[in-house]
This record gives C-alpha cells, structure tokens and sequence, in this order.
C-alpha cells in the first residue's frame, strides 16, 4: 500500500499528516505509526495526524504521539491539521472540526498561520512550587528565573515518571517569565523527550501565568518563546475561568511524499 502524506510544522512541533477520508489508513497499526514518525527509519515526527470525514464537521482529527499511540489534543498538531484541511481544499478561511477533546474552530489568517480555539480551562490545581492543570492534555507548570541551560529531559522525565504521574503521564513544563513574553521549555509524553514546541503547553503556561500575577482583568495575552520559534495565545479572564482561549502562531507546510508501507 502506498500513504501519500504532508509534513507540516507549528514553531518546530513537526507531524506527518494523512488525508485519510477514504478511511484506508491502517490506524489501528500502532508499530506502523510509531515506525513512521521515528527520525531514523521513518519520516520522522513528533506525532501523526489523519483527516478523517465527519458528518456535520469539516473533518476529525485523529493524533498519535511518537509512541504510536492515540493521544490527547494536541494544540500546534489542531492548527497544522486546519492549515493541511486549507491546503486540500477542505476549508477556506475557517476551519470546525472535531477532536478528542470536542469541537474546535481555526482561523486561517494564511496558508502557514493559523489561530485555534481551545477549550476552557475552569479549574487549576495548585502545589507547593507548580500547576496543574488540563488543556485538551494534562499539563505540570513550573515557573524559574531562568531555563535556557536546564536539562530538560532529565528534569522533565522525573516528574513525569514520578509516583504521582507515572501511570497516565503528565507532559512537564518549565516556564521563564521575561516580562513582556514568557519562555517555555516542555519535556511531552508520548515523545518521551523534550520537543520544539507544545501547544497544548503553552496555552497551560499562559494561565499560570495569568494565575501568578492574579490577573483578573477579562482578557489576557501573553507572547511567548519557544526553542522552536513564537507563539501567541489570549483569553478571557474571569473568577480563575479561563475561557475563549486562542493559540496562535505559524503552521508551515515542509514537504510531501509517498511511503510503501506493508
């Protein structure tokens, strides 16, 4: 069987992408998946994503991790999906599709910028020295004066094998407040490593951010690093509810081929 398949990637959060309307793809095939987002003997990605037809929708979207294994929302993963949707001739201008975690809306400001609307946030766990909280994915947030020398496989792979998250995971965040933007560093489940970017991650170190300074104005926006570019994301603030969450930033289309697959 031959896969034609996009690779896309959101501030270097990179995904193979399958239009899969026919419903062809073997998806139950986990070793497959995991085969072909490995960067050695695959294409190489940190996730695969396929666009499925649904009825009243403009499509699903279906996420696997690195692992092979179907995943949480993936927010970069939710915008490159809406920019390949654009590129297929799915979609125009805006985007409704659904994913794992419900109904999405995506605005595509261009062909490689895109801006997605997540879900709300209505409740946040506080610890002693992080966050916790839920995105479309679950999420540990941890704010330090500076990051950029952090290993963050180490430390993120700690906190994500610890006691507490070891059995379902948690996807770890480092977060460094610069003032007018904040820097994030994540370690992903799934991927097992830290990646460029994570979308679902930044969208949670926003609101912990939000919480930390006890912001409570209606709306927030915050910019924000990452090692694999910028990203943006804004809310509406109100009594600790985190609702009309948008994250923003490129969606860039990198090539397109053909694979055999067995």
């Amino acid at each position: 069987m031959e896969v034609n398949f996009c690779k896309y990637e959101g501030a270097g959060n990179d995904f193979i992408l399958v239009d899969n309307r026919k419903l062809d793809f073997p998806s139950t095939d986990h070793d497959l998946i995991k085969h072909l987002c490995d960067r050695r003997f695959g294409i190489g990605a940190d996730g695969l994503m396929l666009l499925q037809p649904l009825e009243d929708f403009d499509f699903n979207m279906l996420y696997y991790n690195a692992d092979g294994k179907e995943s949480s929302m993936c927010g970069n993963g939710g915008r490159c999906i809406a920019a390949f949707a654009g590129r297929l001739g799915i979609t125009r201008e805006k985007a409704r599709f659904m994913a794992v975690d419900g109904e999405h809306m995506a605005e595509l400001v261009s062909s490689d910028y895109v801006k997605l609307n997540m879900k709300d946030v209505t409740s946040v766990e506080t610890g002693p020295d992080y966050y916790l909280l839920n995105t479309g994915s679950p999420h540990y947030v941890a704010f330090f004066s500076s990051i950029s020398a952090m290993d963050v496989f180490t430390e993120g792979r700690n906190i994500r094998y610890n006691g507490k998250f070891r059995e379902n995971g948690i996807n770890v965040n480092f977060v460094e407040d610069r003032g007018d933007h904040i820097f994030v560093r994540t370690y992903e489940r799934g991927v097992e490593n830290e990646t460029l970017a994570c979308g679902t991650g930044v969208v949670a170190a926003v609101i912990c951010s939000a919480l930390k300074k006890k912001h409570d104005k209606n709306s927030y926006t915050m910019p924000v690093k990452v090692p694999g570019g910028s990203l943006k994301v804004s809310c509406s603030v109100h009594e600790g509810r985190f609702t009309n969450i948008w994250l923003e930033g490129p969606a860039t289309f990198v090539f397109e081929g053909k694979i055999k697959i067995k």
